[in-house]
């Protein structure tokens, strides 16, 4: 599930735009200022949108920010409507710019371009944690820089818990993710052996693991 932080002070837009895009299945999360932004790991998200007159701060000094670090995609949607706003947009590092006011469908089309363009962009995706590093592009894996062989599925799992990293994923998610997208059916029995296979390859104490934690009744999550 793709996860979007909408950063818009105004809270009738920024509550309009959560629900529509929520209705089209995307997790979205809310930021109303600068500091509320900056509080939030970039890493976990798909997409950011993002106002550039906010109550404490600049977006466009925030979007800049964020290109320091990352390559998440960014679309300005602002007041802000003339060609030189725009041109000044795109030079902070923003991927589309949006005036208001504007369509929210027209919005969703805007959003799906940026991500099949960012879906094809060459990036460096590694991913870290305490010892565990992950390097999506390459489907290589190691602990305290040793490298760790996973089978195919064990890494889709593995990239599945840490793409949605904050979340709880429940068992019948994580089944219809990994095998049942391929029309095969699993029983449960098969995620536990591939979570207890998992843990015993990237887990210092499988039986207190740090990484691939169970959330009793529900599923599993990543991280604390």
């Amino acid at each position: 599930m793709q996860k979007i932080l909408i950063v818009e002070d105004d809270v009738i837009i920024c509550g309009g735009v959560k629900v529509f895009l929520e209705n089209k299945g995307y997790t979205c999360v809310s930021a109303y200022s600068v500091k509320e932004a900056r509080d939030e790991n970039f890493t976990q998200y798909s997409l950011i949108i993002l106002d550039i007159n906010l109550p404490d701060g600049n977006g466009l000094e925030l979007c800049s920010e964020i290109r320091k670090t990352v390559n998440t995609p960014i679309i300005f949607l602002t007041a802000n409507d003339t060609e030189e706003d725009m041109v000044e947009g795109f030079k902070y590092g923003c991927d589309d710019y949006i005036s208001k006011p504007f369509s929210v469908e027209i919005l969703h089309q805007r959003i799906m371009a940026v991500l099949r363009r960012s879906r094809y962009a060459p990036v460096n995706d590694i991913f870290t944690h305490n010892n565990l590093s992950v390097d999506f592009d390459k489907m290589q894996i190691s602990i305290s820089g040793k490298p760790v062989k996973l089978s195919a599925t064990e890494f889709k799992l593995l990239e599945l818990l840490i793409k949605n990293k904050g979340q709880v994923l429940t068992r019948s998610i994580i089944l219809e993710k990994i095998w049942d997208c391929n029309e095969n059916y699993i029983d449960e029995n098969t995620l536990n052996v591939h979570i207890r296979r998992l843990r015993q390859k990237i887990e210092s104490d499988p039986k207190n693991p740090q990484y691939i934690i169970t959330v009793f009744g529900i599923g599993y999550t990543f991280g604390e």
